[in-house]
């Protein structure tokens, strides 16, 4: 079959790979009909190449077609229309029954120390290949894949599989209260997709922060009061304005759905990017002992919202040497909730907006789809937001 393979720094490719069968009872093989690219493969894609292997498939956010299924997995059969999760999880241990199923104790990645196992996203998390491919052997799929109804197109559901329960959580881990505020630091399809959830679950005002003018565009347009980094001479400039519109106080709740992509902190680049371009052998401890994100984003949030305020993280951060002001977050009085997305926790809470009505716009989401053979151009294009990509969908 083919498959977007990981290379080396910027460096993806479709080749030919073996095709993917059944190797355990709980298994199911899908023929995947749509694929999208998330901002978290641009960290495989620069960031966290230490972690990776020169031949990784990558990808995380399918859906498809149900090929092939184990002789433990009585509920799926083949022509099944299913949404596959991009975590790997049993249903049924103690962590998946509490609703944590990216903490998954039958997948665990336990000699990397990390959580439940991950498609097609480094070693740490099994490295388990990926679903930017034509086929996907689907591991625990008792439990995993989503049935979804004939009919409506691929866009109504591929967000299930990623974007749309990681803006939900998102948003619950947030706990806008009624009628409150919220920011969203970031405006990709993750942050995107979370002023839309917000608003729809009755947050008063929502706030939304870019420094891309497509991205502003968007979601200005879907009702939120956007920002512009690039008009102010500094986060603490927009911090300010933000605190003006809010009685002086500061926004209810932060969403930071940038991560350690934010702008900023020469320091923590050079360390990045001194471990991608290392020895492999060197690279890898350096990157698990030393590495630093670059924490703009996260101070700004920190500084931004209220006191006795929430912040919700879902951009993602891998370093492990970060400085934090632990002072202020303490004496501001502030929670802080973050983690890879519960999939199977909010999916059924989403499916029923998932409608000819469409209040999260699904139908219109993706403003890119590509043949799985324009990978390469797919991930350069993402990467350098250009050509105003801020959802990427590829069919194989």
């Amino acid at each position: 079959m083919r498959a977007v393979t990981w290379q080396g720094k910027r460096d993806v490719r479709v080749e030919n790979v073996p095709d993917p069968t059944i190797q355990e009872p709980t298994d199911a093989v899908i023929r995947i009909t749509s694929t999208g690219l998330c901002g978290s493969d641009l960290h495989l894609y620069e960031v966290l190449t230490p972690f990776m292997t020169p031949g990784d498939i990558l990808g995380h956010e399918p859906m498809g077609i149900v090929e092939e299924v184990g002789a433990g997995v009585p509920d799926l059969q083949a022509g099944d229309r299913v949404v596959v999760p991009f975590q790997i999880a049993c249903g049924n241990c103690w962590m998946c029954l509490t609703g944590l199923p990216t903490q998954c104790e039958t997948t665990q990645v336990s000699g990397e120390g990390m959580g439940a196992a991950l498609f097609g996203y480094t070693r740490l998390y099994g490295a388990v290949p990926g679903a930017q491919a034509e086929y996907l052997r689907v591991p625990q799929a008792q439990f995993g894949p989503i049935k979804v109804p004939e009919g409506p197109p691929d866009d109504r559901f591929v967000y299930l599989s990623d974007v749309l329960p990681t803006a939900w959580q998102a948003v619950a881990y947030a706990d806008v209260p009624q009628g409150g505020s919220v920011a969203v630091l970031g405006l990709g399809p993750i942050g995107d997709m979370a002023c839309r959830v917000a608003r729809l679950r009755g947050a008063g005002r929502v706030f939304g922060v870019d420094r891309v003018p497509e991205r502003l565009r968007r979601a200005r347009a879907r009702g939120v009061e956007t920002y512009d980094l690039r008009s102010f001479d500094d986060e603490k400039e927009l911090v300010a304005a933000i605190r003006d519109e809010t009685d002086g106080r500061g926004p209810d709740a932060v969403i930071d759905a940038v991560g350690t992509e934010a702008h900023g902190s020469a320091a923590a680049r050079m360390v990045q990017n001194a471990s991608s371009i290392l020895p492999r052998k060197l690279s890898g401890p350096l990157a698990e002992r030393f590495s630093i994100d670059r924490l703009t984003a996260l101070h700004t949030a920190i500084d931004l919202v209220r006191r006795g305020g929430t912040l919700s993280l879902s951009g993602i951060y891998g370093g492990l040497a970060d400085p934090l002001p632990l002072l202020t977050l303490f004496d501001k009085q502030v929670q802080i909730r973050m983690g890879q997305a519960n999939v199977r926790r909010w999916s059924d809470d989403i499916i029923p907006y998932l409608t000819d009505e469409d209040p999260l716009g699904v139908g219109d989401f993706a403003t890119h789809r590509l043949p799985l053979s324009e990978a390469p151009h797919a991930y350069e294009m993402f990467q350098r937001k250009q050509d105003g990509a801020v959802k990427v969908l590829m069919r194989p």
